[in-house]
Formats: structure tokens, C-alpha cells, sequence
């Protein structure tokens, strides 16, 4: 068995215009000081990496490496979960994630899709660049609109959907095998691969392409009602990526689980601050540790209620506190005999 790698955090929600968060140096630093020992870098915000400089420079990417390292911290992985979702967009949703890419393509699904799947290539690259091994993004959605079909879904639109996705991400993912780095997609409502049956759907259309794995999230499977400890017994083979995000599902007599057009606030299910919400972080802790996940345990934080900085402050000595040091020896060897084979035929009466 491994030790997990931790804590580190994710710095997509940490990042912004004001001291210390506005560039890499700083939120590094500041992290550092609250008990990080990793950091996670969307590649989307050149306040803290430009992307396709750090896959055409090595030593752009050794300069990022060092601002990291002079923190006392490492780059556990780069994050394009904003191109990712580019990949695969239904026109309905076309100019809603206008945002995620360059305003010149705004309305052009074509331009963004062709865009974004340069972008992870860029992230292939980078990650060697980088030495890193593992990479985490969005699948994307063509068949986000029909997850509760009405009218029903026509026949074969979902092989038909999983082929097209699959069509798309094959070129990335061989991009990534290339240089030796996992793909992992985080399963997430609003993507097509959002729960363990659309992995293995996507799977399959890929012809189980290594490079196709898992960032696992208990968060979003608490608010779809999934099992997400016997998740990991299911898929742990491509459990390469771990986000410990927190979350809670109080469904009353007025919503479930759709939410009911509510703010998060007001929302049945919403996610929470680290040991805030419902999820079982001893149950995950063990479960990957029993199957040797040889990764970092990664918070993403997103709170309805509480203010990021003290939930990055708690973050730390939270996950921390999960982290096993996993044991070398059976509890239970000082009982040993030290048997051989004709003293073990001699116990069975053989």
C-alpha cells in the first residue's frame, strides 16, 4: 500500500486580481504558510501559468517549477477543465461558455472546440514539461439537454453521442499517452461523463484507452445520490486524481435534487467546506489507501456559507488528519509461527 500525497489544493477559486492571490509567487507562498504541500494550476488564468508557453519552453516551465518549489510547494497537476469543456458543446449552450475562450471566437462553436483541443495538447506537452503525470479536465457535453429526456430520447442517440465524444478526445488522449500522462476526468453534472455508467460508456468508444481516467470527487456524486465509497471499489484501477470537496443533500417536501432553480444557498443539495457536509472522508481516505492510490489528495473548495480563506485555512490540517500512514506489516505477525510447506500440510492433516 501507498501513503497519499497531501494536502495541496486547487487554486481555480483562490485566484484573483488582489494580493496575495493575483499571481503565482504570492498564492504559493501564502498556501505554503497554511500547511499546503502541493498545488493544482488552472492553466486557463495567466496569473498563474501561461499555458502554451510552458509546452513549447522547457525552461518557461522549469522558471514555473522553481516559483512553485521556492514556496516550499510542488505542482501536483495542471487543470484545463474550462477548455475541456469546449470539446463537446450543444449549441444550446453555445454562447454561455463564450467566456472560456478567446473573445475573437465568441458564437463559433467550431473555432472554440478546434481551440480547446489545441489547448490540452498544449497541456500534454506542458505536464512533461513539468514532470508531471496526471492532468485534469471536463469531458465536455453533446447529450447534457436529454439526462431526463422529454420528449424521449431517439433511438441510438446516446451510441451516437459517446461515438462523436469519442471521436474528439482520441486524438488528445494518444496526444497525452505520448508523453506519458493521464487524462482524468472529473465526473460532473452538465458533462456527458458524469457518473462510473457514462465513464464506461466512453471507455468502451475509446477501446479503453490508458490514458482515459478518473478525477474522482465525492462531492458531485453525493448530490446525484451515487454510492460514491463502493465507486471506488468499481473503478479504482483508473482513480489517478483525487478533489476532497465536501457537500450535503437535504432534500425536503418542495425540491430534490434538480434544486428548483434555487442559488446555492437555497439548494437541497450544495456543496461545503471540508467537514461541513455529509461526505464520509474516513470511508474514501481508507478505501483509496487499501488500493494503493499513488496520488495527491487535492482540495477543491467551493462553500455557499463559509469565506474561501478560512476554508482554505481549515483545509489543510483537515485533509491532513485523513491522510493514513499506511502500515509495512500485518498487525497481527507478532503471533507468527514461521511455517513451511511441511508444517502447513501438517496443520491441514495432509
Amino acid at each position: 500500500m501507498k501513503t497519499i500525497k497531501g494536502p495541496a489544493i486547487f487554486l481555480a477559486q483562490f485566484a484573483d486580481d488582489k494580493e496575495p492571490f493575483n499571481n503565482l509567487k504570492n498564492i504559493c507562498h501564502y498556501m505554503a504558510d497554511l500547511g499546503y504541500k502541493g498545488v493544482q494550476i488552472p492553466s486557463w488564468d495567466s496569473r498563474m501559468i501561461d499555458l502554451q508557453k510552458a509546452a513549447e519552453s522547457k525552461d518557461y516551465a522549469d522558471e514555473i517549477a522553481g516559483t512553485v518549489e521556492e514556496a516550499g510547494l510542488v505542482i501536483t497537476e495542471l487543470s484545463t477543465h474550462l477548455q475541456g469543456q469546449l470539446v463537446a458543446v450543444h449549441p444550446a449552450y453555445n454562447e454561455l461558455f463564450d467566456g472560456f475562450a478567446p473573445a475573437s471566437m465568441a458564437g463559433d462553436l467550431k473555432a472554440k472546440s478546434e481551440w480547446a483541443t489545441q489547448q490540452l495538447k498544449y497541456a500534454a506537452k506542458a505536464s512533461h514539461n513539468l514532470g508531471l503525470n496526471a492532468h485534469a479536465t471536463f469531458s465536455g457535453a453533446l447529450m447534457w439537454h436529454t439526462v431526463y429526456p422529454w420528449p424521449q430520447r431517439p433511438a441510438g442517440l446516446v451510441d451516437t453521442g459517446f461515438t462523436e465524444l469519442a471521436k474528439r478526445w482520441t486524438p488528445i488522449l494518444d496526444e497525452f499517452d505520448k508523453y506519458g500522462v493521464d487524462v482524468c476526468y472529473e465526473l460532473h453534472p452538465g458533462e456527458d461523463l458524469h457518473d462510473g455508467i457514462t465513464f464506461e460508456m466512453f471507455l468502451e468508444k475509446v477501446n479503453n484507452h490508458k490514458r482515459a481516467n478518473i478525477l474522482y470527487d465525492p462531492s458531485h456524486f453525493v448530490l446525484q445520490c451515487l454510492d460514491y465509497l463502493q465507486f471506488i471499489d468499481f473503478y479504482h484501477e483508473r482513480i489517478k486524481m483525487f478533489h476532497v470537496k465536501d457537500a450535503e443533500f437535504n432534500p425536503t417536501g418542495k425540491q430534490g435534487v434538480y434544486g428548483g432553480f434555487q442559488g446555492w444557498v437555497d439548494r437541497a443539495g450544495r456543496f461545503r467546506s471540508l467537514g461541513d457536509g455529509q461526505v464520509d472522508f474516513g470511508g474514501i481516505f481508507s478505501k483509496l489507501s487499501q488500493y494503493d492510490y499513488d496520488g495527491w489528495a487535492v482540495l477543491e473548495w467551493e462553500c455557499a456559507i463559509k469565506h474561501p480563506e478560512q476554508g482554505a485555512a481549515e483545509g489543510a490540517p483537515f485533509i491532513q488528519s485523513h491522510i493514513i500512514r499506511v502500515t509495512e506489516k500485518a498487525f497481527d505477525d507478532f503471533a507468527g509461527t514461521g511455517a513451511d510447506e511441511a508444517f502447513n500440510k501438517k496443520i491441514l492433516g495432509i
